[in-house]
């Protein structure tokens, strides 16, 4: 005969880690999609890493910290629950094609895309070339199956509004700050 020190009912999951303690927190799911979309997604990142100066490498950088803010706000204010994951699968395949779209054109002379407009696929560009499948492939499907992998922490509504409302104002600080400097920088 065993002794029985707890009822079994449905609250004996509380002695044991649960969702609160072993999923991801909605922060940092929000800081490494837009680091991703900033750093992975940004053409202009990598062919100044790939021309070698520090000139264009260190105004690369303050546009990918510009891209990460953007993406970090539109994440933040998107960012509920139910939201999450599917606004963040959107922004990363968005991001895919357009730095799709920036590797189809081909590099001014200049070195820089700064003076370009916005990135339109040429006439004579193929959507079924094995490259450009590939480039959208090993830019969106890795972000996109970690974001169906990864648990997220449910957060009662009032911490969820508050996280959301401070995340939002960290990347419109973080967006005027990258701004500013990329306006000086140009100017």
């Amino acid at each position: 005969m065993t002794l029985k020190l707890f009822r079994s009912t449905g609250y004996s999951s509380i002695l044991v880690p649960g969702e609160t303690r072993v999923a991801m927190h909605p922060g940092w799911l929000v800081m490494a999609i837009s680091l991703w979309v900033g750093l992975a997604c940004n053409v202009v990142l990598w062919r100044a890493l790939a021309s070698g100066s520090a000139a264009a490498t260190g105004r690369a950088l303050i546009l990918a910290l510009l891209l990460a803010a953007m993406v970090g706000i539109l994440l933040s204010l998107l960012g509920w629950r139910r939201t999450l994951k599917s606004c963040a699968s959107l922004l990363v395949l968005l991001a895919a094609v357009a730095a799709c779209a920036w590797w189809l054109q081909p590099p001014p002379a200049d070195g820089g895309l700064w003076d370009r407009g916005s990135p339109v696929l040429p006439a004579g560009a193929s959507l079924v070339r094995w490259q450009l499948l590939a480039l959208l492939a090993a830019l969106a499907l890795p972000p996109m199956l970690w974001l169906r992998l990864v648990q997220v922490r449910r957060l009662p509504g009032s911490q969820q509004l508050g996280f959301n409302a401070s995340g939002a104002v960290i990347g419109c600080v973080v967006l005027a700050a990258s701004g500013y400097l990329l306006a000086r920088i140009l100017a």
